[in-house]
């Protein structure tokens, strides 16, 4: 974990300034957000004072970035895109520590926007279940307002059953309408994208490990989690990762790195919380780390990762030495993994 991060923090020394791929884009997008994500966790477990204080202030100096102070993708406390959103997960971490009230001022002011519409149609891709979920279940939290769970459920549930993203015979999730019925990946079987998946998984987790147990609607999120653990671990590869095409090993198959590490994020948290038998899951989550941890290169770079996109054919050919266009969101999707089976194996 120390020596991924240590090679992106590296890489990106300066976390305020635009992120620049095929064009220049603002540091507060989902990319970097969920980089964010996955060094809070890092941040949570760290033991050296010095590292964990280099941590921190890297993520103040994003957050405090003069050109979006504490602002949200695009600027603004309007959007209604959980893309814009995902930068208030990592916001409210860093007000939960410091209460500035800056920290929390636009994601609460454009969450309490959201809340009080009509409209509980927002998350019309399965990534953005990830990017905006857990922003709910923090507020929630946070202001002890049961108002944001009863929204956050009702988005969940729109994209869930009335947009029928969620297959409730095989327990795993079309990333969106255009890959429902009668949709095939051309081999002709079902498109399960692995990264798509684990947004879903890893919202789960993310929603039952910060709301307390007496919330709404925890019973739900649970058997959800428990069905798609139980799909997902029938298609796992004998070499520990998930192929980007879960349903199709012959569609782009493969190692890949950022749905084999969101997997191993919630399946490692079921375990520790009780909720997924230990005896059953526990062989997946080891095969699953040693498969990450054999994807680090010696100076902390991270082989098998697929670039950002939307499906198994996005971001091709996937390989040990392959550079995605975005470093940022499957580091942090490995620190979210790595992070809690480190938690699993302590002590």
């Amino acid at each position: 974990m120390q020596l991924s991060n240590d090679y992106f923090m590296q890489s990106s020394p300066d976390p305020t300034i635009d992120i620049v791929t095929d064009k220049a884009r603002a540091s507060n997008i989902w990319t970097r957000a969920v980089y964010y994500e996955g060094l809070q966790a890092l941040y949570g477990i760290e033991t050296d004072a010095t590292r964990k204080t280099s941590y921190y202030d890297y993520a103040v100096k994003w957050g405090s970035s003069p050109s979006h102070p504490w602002q949200l993708a695009g600027g603004g406390t309007t959007t209604r895109s959980a893309d814009n959103q995902c930068c208030g997960q990592t916001y409210l971490d860093l007000y939960q520590i410091d209460a500035q009230a800056v920290r929390a001022h636009d994601i609460k002011a454009d969450i309490d926007n959201v809340v009080s519409g009509a409209s509980n149609g927002d998350w019309t891709w399965v990534d953005a279940i990830q990017m905006a979920m857990p922003v709910f279940a923090k507020l929630g939290v946070l202001f002890d307002d049961g108002a944001y769970y009863e929204k956050m459920h009702a988005l969940y549930v729109n994209a869930k059953t009335t947009q029928g993203f969620y297959n409730t015979t095989d327990h795993l999730w079309w990333r969106d309408a255009t890959f429902e019925p009668p949709f095939k990946t051309p081999n002709g079987k079902q498109c399960y994208w692995s990264r798509g998946n684990g947004w879903v998984f890893a919202a789960l987790t993310r929603a039952l490990d910060i709301t307390p147990t007496s919330a709404p609607y925890r019973a739900e999120y649970t058997a959800d989690l428990q069905a798609m653990a139980a799909a997902l671990s029938k298609v796992q590869r004998a070499d520990g990762f998930w192929n980007v095409s879960l349903a199709d090993p012959n569609d782009h198959g493969g190692p890949e790195l950022t749905g084999t590490a969101l997997f191993t994020y919630g399946m490692a948290w079921g375990i520790r919380q009780g909720i997924l038998d230990q005896a059953r899951y526990m062989p997946v989550v080891s095969k699953a780390w040693c498969a990450l941890a054999s994807a680090v290169h010696p100076n902390g770079f991270l082989g098998y990762a697929q670039g950002s996109g939307s499906q198994p054919s996005d971001g091709q050919p996937v390989t040990f030495d392959s550079v995605p266009d975005f470093q940022d969101f499957p580091t942090g999707c490995f620190l979210l993994g790595a992070s809690e089976v480190w938690k699993l194996a302590a002590p």
